[in-house]
Parts: C-alpha cells; structure tokens; sequence
C-alpha cells in the first residue's frame, strides 16, 4: 500500500520574533509567523506582489535553536509538513487553523540581515547558511574525511 506525502518547503522573511513556551516536561515549543512574497505580471504588464503569511511550528530542541537564533527579517528555510485543526473559540464558533510543522531549518543570509547580530557595515556580509534538523545527524563515510597533515603546527595558523 502506497504512503502519501505531506511535504512543505519554504523560503521568508519572519514577520515578529518567535515565541517560544515550554510545555511540563520541559520541551520547547517555538511559533513564527513566515511572509513568502511572489512577484508575477498582469495583462498590462505591471508587476504584482502578493505576500502569504503562514504560521510555522517548531517542537524540541529545533524550537529552542528556532526560538534562540531568529530575530523580525531572519530569512528562513523550513521543511515541514501541513496540519489543520479544527477548535472550539470562547465564542461558541467552530474555527480552524493551518499550521506548518517544521523538521527542518536553514538560517540564511549574513549577520547583518536579520540573521542575528550586528556586523561592520564597511564590508560585504558573506551569506551565513546554518542547517538544523529534527532527524538524526547524518554520517560521512570515513573515506571521505580529510587526511590528517603530520607537517603541520598550531604557530602556522595565520589567525
């Protein structure tokens, strides 16, 4: 029997900084609110942006990293899933909501874009790309680490 797929990816900028709770047992729980921007043309040729704004959830230690590390403007990536719920209000009025679950995160662009952190603003930021993940760590195979250099002391280090 096939198994479906329920797969988000995204790319924005945060709209406010996160929100982070703990539940009894101590795990975080880190809430953003992620704009994605597309720009297309209409019939006159005029360009046309249209933002979407979707709540993204993060659970354990990515929420702590989510919660710690993003700041209003951080550019994101987020891979997740899709999870609607349907609620009772104090109203009395059923209400629903989307969510993205996220299990994994890339903090992108340099310090001085939201990713947290000032920085000189006489040179060029080079883009800071950190992954975070939910999964288990991947392992590189030992063949593909580098050898170690024999010829080679602390004092060389120019820096």
């Amino acid at each position: 029997m096939a198994r479906g797929i329920n797969k988000v990816i995204l790319v924005g900028n945060l709209g406010n900084d996160p929100e982070t709770k703990y539940t009894q047992g101590g795990m975080a729980i880190t809430r953003i609110s992620l704009a994605t921007t597309s720009v297309r043309k209409d019939r006159d040729g005029n360009q046309q942006e249209r933002t979407e704004w979707h709540r993204v959830v993060f659970f354990g230690k990515l929420g702590e990293i989510a919660g710690e590390y993003l700041r209003k403007g951080s550019q994101v990536y987020v891979e997740g899933s899709l999870r609607y719920d349907k609620y009772t209000g104090q109203d009395g009025v059923e209400k629903y909501s989307t969510d993205i679950i996220a299990d994994e995160m890339q903090m992108l662009g340099g310090r001085g874009e939201g990713g947290g952190g000032g920085g000189g603003m006489d040179r060029p930021q080079r883009p800071q790309r950190q992954e975070y993940s939910q999964q288990a760590p991947r392992r590189q195979a030992p063949a593909q680490q580098p050898a170690p250099m024999d010829d080679f002391a602390d004092d060389d280090i120019p820096f």
